[in-house]
C-alpha cells in the first residue's frame, strides 16, 4: 500500500474485514426471519372464532291482571239441577191395555183330549198407572178349560210390555172351544182389550 499523498489530509480507508463482519451478521438476521416465515407458513392455521353479537334481552310484558297472593281464590262448580220424575197418582192414572201377539197356540188349533195348554199372550201397559199386585185377570166368557176363574195380572209399569201366561187343559169332548179373559184393576172395574184362547178339539 502506498503512501498518503505528501502536503494533503490523510483519508480513512475503511477496513475490508469489518464490512465483511457485518454482511455476516446482516445475512444472519436475513436467514433467521426467512426460517420464522417459512415455519409459520407450515404451521396449521388456527380456527378463527366465529363473532356472536350479543343477545338482547327479552321485551319486558306489562301485566294486565294480577293476583293476590293473599287473596284465597274460591272456585264455583255449577251443580246439574236433579231430575224430577211426576209422580202418578193412582187415584188420577189412567188404567188400559192393549193386545200386542199371540206368543203360543194361534187361534184355531187344534189339540188332543186331555192335553195340557201354555198360553201366552204378548200386551203392553198403554195406560199411565202402574200395575201392581192387586190388578187381576179375569174369565169374562166361554169355557174355563181347567184354569181358576182369577188370576194375578203380570206386574208392570206404565208404558211397558209384558208377558200374560195361563195355563189350560183341553177338555175331553171334542169341539171348538174359546176362553176369554180381560184386565181388573183394583176396584174391581175390568179396562183394556180382551185376550182369548180359541182350539179346536179332536
Amino acid at each position: 500500500m502506498g503512501r498518503p499523498p505528501s502536503g494533503g489530509s490523510p483519508f480513512f480507508v475503511m477496513n475490508p474485514r469489518r464490512q465483511l463482519g457485518r454482511f455476516s451478521i446482516r445475512a444472519s438476521v436475513l436467514a433467521v426471519i426467512l426460517i420464522l416465515l417459512t415455519t409459520s407458513a407450515c404451521s396449521s392455521v388456527a380456527t378463527p372464532t366465529p363473532f356472536r353479537p350479543p343477545t338482547l334481552p327479552a321485551p319486558l310484558i306489562e301485566p294486565t291482571f294480577l293476583i293476590d297472593p293473599t287473596q284465597e281464590i274460591v272456585v264455583i262448580e255449577s251443580t246439574p239441577l236433579p231430575t224430577i220424575l211426576p209422580t202418578i197418582n193412582p187415584e188420577e192414572c189412567i188404567n188400559d191395555l192393549q193386545f200386542v201377539e199371540d206368543l203360543t197356540i194361534p187361534d184355531n188349533m187344534f189339540a188332543t183330549f186331555g192335553v195340557p195348554l201354555d198360553k201366552q199372550w204378548h200386551v203392553e201397559n198403554s195406560g199411565t198407572c202402574h200395575w201392581n199386585a192387586n190388578y187381576r185377570l179375569r174369565n169374562i166368557g166361554g169355557a174355563a178349560l181347567g184354569a181358576p176363574a182369577e188370576i194375578a195380572l203380570y206386574p208392570a209399569r206404565a208404558g211397558t210390555q209384558a208377558t200374560i201366561q195361563i195355563l189350560f187343559i183341553a177338555p175331553f169332548t171334542e169341539g171348538v172351544y174359546e176362553s176369554a179373559w180381560q184386565a181388573i184393576d183394583p176396584n174391581g172395574s175390568a179396562f183394556g182389550d180382551p185376550i182369548y184362547i180359541r182350539i179346536s178339539v179332536q
